[in-house]
């Protein structure tokens, strides 16, 4: 079970037309409980409405600033997104639970990077520029960054400030979908943007890793083109916005029902659940306080193992193939296809 802590705002900064970053201020006890690695996330838990609401944001301050602050988009209908970008005030208290998530910069092992990001898709890249930057006077960076127009830009400001400081080793570039922009290209990433900048602009520099965040179509159609460009798959890293729904596994959700057996915190707890149910659901349905964030199938949070039983994820941009093998699952997206299924929490 994830646990969260009461922490006070610091900040609030307008980022975007319709986004804002967030300055958390962690009590010196708590400092430890929220060392981070550039790339990872945390949870943000708000009563609104009279509903206790969770969601998963990415962190985009460096290990090393010391502060630790997420930038937030107001989405269409985002119950959270709406009460942080609209009420949410300096002094207001939230919780927060400590950070967590897969996407993460490994900077010892790497000189030249590059990322893609597109929209909100820059929070956890801007992470790992700014550390690579700062920590590394050999390595360098380069950003090609996906937006509607210059006002939906999060951290331009920024961005522009970082690329005049490090001129010779952050190279950025715009690319907005619907306006013309002096120095920008006209367009959304995609395979032949890719291929404009590694194959040809920087055909002479090496990527040794690159790092994507951003819809699922933008991610499949660079990761192609990187690989057909030499990057290993096994340097492509990537963190979604959403996952697509697997049309196979859902036709393997049945009718029927399991009786779940659940390992959490060291206690033992037993439910009858229907099939066509997710397993979080029913858990949280069930009173069983689980681990959770986003409930997309993109953050792991409600990561689990199966000891007993079968269940099938109907979306899953996280998991390899191995640690599918090995029985772990997004609770969130999961589906008993057995009489009987036993999870557990705490081996993951």
């Amino acid at each position: 079970m994830a646990e969260f802590y009461k922490v006070h705002i610091q900040e609030i900064k307008q980022e975007a037309a319709d986004a804002v970053s967030v300055v958390f201020n962690i009590p010196e006890s708590l400092k430890a409980t929220f060392n981070f690695i550039s790339g990872q996330y945390i949870t943000l838990q708000q009563k609104i409405n009279d509903e206790m609401v969770r969601r998963a944001y990415s962190i985009c301050s460096t290990p090393e600033s010391g502060e630790l602050r997420v930038a937030i988009k107001k989405v269409e209908k985002g119950i959270f997104s709406s009460y942080v970008v609209s009420e949410l005030k300096v002094g207001d208290t939230i919780e927060i639970a400590a950070p967590a998530g897969r996407f993460l910069l490994q900077p010892e092992a790497h000189k030249n990077y590059i990322g893609f990001a597109a929209g909100s898709g820059i929070t956890p890249i801007l992470s790992m520029l700014k550390t690579t930057l700062n920590t590394d006077t050999t390595a360098t960076f380069t950003l090609v960054y996906g937006n509607k127009s210059v006002p939906d830009t999060i951290f331009f400001e920024e961005l522009n400030n970082l690329k005049e400081t490090y001129s010779e080793r952050f190279k950025l570039h715009y690319i907005y979908s619907r306006s013309e922009v002096i120095n920008s290209l006209r367009g959304r990433i995609d395979g032949n943007v890719t291929n404009y900048f590694v194959k040809n602009m920087y055909k002479e520099t090496s990527f040794e890793a690159a790092f994507l965040c951003g819809p699922e179509e933008m991610i499949k159609n660079v990761s192609k083109a990187l690989e057909s460009n030499k990057i290993p798959k096994e340097k492509i890293h990537f963190e979604l916005f959403t996952a697509t729904v697997d049309t196979d596994k859902v036709a393997q959700v049945k009718e029927g029902t399991t009786e779940v057996t659940v390992l959490l915190d060291d206690e033992v707890h037993t439910f009858t659940m229907e099939q066509t149910d997710d397993i979080l659901a029913a858990n949280l349905r069930n009173n069983i306080d689980a681990p959770y964030s986003c409930q997309g199938g993109v953050c792991s949070s409600c990561l689990a193992k199966v000891t007993e039983g079968k269940a099938v994820m109907v979306k899953n941009s996280i998991l390899t193939d191995s640690e599918i093998e090995d029985g772990l699952i997004l609770t969130c997206q999961a589906h008993p296809i057995t009489a009987k299924l036993t999870i557990d929490f705490d081996d993951v």
